[in-house]
């Protein structure tokens, strides 16, 4: 658990760097940065939503699957 929180913190320390990097190396006019970055932002929450829910289905379906009584046993 520790190596994905470790994994987790690393991933949002790059977004910032990238991000700030981003914004200073940017040939594109302010506003319209702000808003392809707003909206890149809003695309990976989504995609991080998206991949959190699907890892908490599999493991209700494994937390389920342990639970169930085996074969053979009352």
């Amino acid at each position: 658990m520790r190596r994905m929180f470790g994994f987790l913190i690393g991933i949002l320390v790059g977004a910032l760097v990238g991000s700030t990097v981003a914004l200073l190396m940017a040939p594109e006019s302010g506003e319209n940065l702000r808003n392809q970055l707003r909206e890149r932002g809003q695309s990976f929450l989504g995609d991080v939503r998206h991949a959190a829910d699907s890892r908490r289905i599999e493991l209700q379906n494994r937390l389920e699957t342990l639970r169930a009584p085996r074969e053979g046993q009352a």
